[in-house]
């Protein structure tokens, strides 16, 4: 999709705008507008495709898995969601910006979609794994946060960036998105077997 490699080339979804899309998609720049309202219904349009990729490349690395543990699963959740870089960058927009800038039922299509691949997600993870559905549901929950954070801090605009340079000490904080996240979901996910016991 045009916009996806927009973001990539531009260091971000926040840097995506209407007119560079149209021209990389090969459309005249009001053909856009027939599809999609605003930058916003585009973007959120993104973020439903990144569900979609999300859950497929889940079902694709559990397909062989059996009695996978907790560090298995959250080793497989990190890995999948970070092969998808603007995926992890629209999750702090949708909660933030997007779902709340178009109307009703564009909001309404995109949580359908969105919660219909976290649905697929639980099931395939509840077939392939040893944790119970309430472990992966906030194992879920804490991927999606972790995620969205992360990937903001780790890939600071380049005012940060540029601040970074000047006084390193403060250049801790723009962390390595994929180890971090590895380390703190496996964590995650062990804790939770001892706070949500199977029963």
């Amino acid at each position: 999709m045009a916009a996806e490699a927009v973001a990539l080339e531009r260091g971000g979804v926040r840097f995506v705008t209407l007119a560079p899309v149209t021209e990389r998609a090969g459309l005249h720049r009001t053909g856009v507008r027939r599809y999609y309202a605003s930058k916003e219904e585009l973007l959120l349009e993104l973020a439903e495709r990144g569900w979609r990729q999300w859950s497929a490349a889940i079902a694709d690395e559990a397909q062989e898995g059996d009695g996978l543990g907790p560090r298995e699963v959250a080793m497989l959740l990190a890995d999948t969601i970070a092969s998808l870089p603007v995926f992890c960058d629209l999750l702090t927009h949708v909660t933030l910006s997007l779902e709340g800038d178009v109307d009703i039922e564009r909001a309404r299509q995109y949580k359908t979609n969105a919660f219909a691949a976290y649905d697929e997600i639980v099931v395939v993870l509840d077939r392939a794994s040893r944790m119970t559905v309430d472990q992966i549901q906030a194992l879920l929950a804490a991927t999606l946060a972790f995620a969205a954070n992360f990937w903001q801090v780790s890939h600071p605009t380049p005012t940060l960036a540029a601040l970074y340079e000047q006084v390193p000490d403060w250049g801790h904080v723009a962390l390595d998105f994929r180890p971090r996240l590895r380390l703190l979901l496996q964590s995650t996910a062990v804790g939770l077997t001892e706070t949500i016991p199977a029963t």
